[in-house]
């Protein structure tokens, strides 16, 4: 078989822009993932550590229950 050197050169040129293209769609995922981070945290830091149980009503009064 035999390959000419072009053939080679498109081969090799195709599989760098293939990597690129990849590094960059890994780029986008990673940062993605971090803002989704970055809002869990918040919403998870905004929950009160001990909320206090309610102070009227049927339900609420005795037993604080969180799922």
């Amino acid at each position: 078989m035999d390959v000419s050197p072009a053939a080679m050169v498109n081969a090799t040129v195709q599989f760098k822009q293939i990597g690129s293209q990849q590094e960059a769609q890994v780029a986008v995922f990673k940062k993605a993932m971090d803002i989704q981070a970055n809002g869990i945290a918040e919403l998870i830091g905004s929950v009160p550590v001990n909320p206090p149980l309610a102070s009227s009503g049927n339900l609420g009064t005795q037993l604080n229950m969180f799922a």
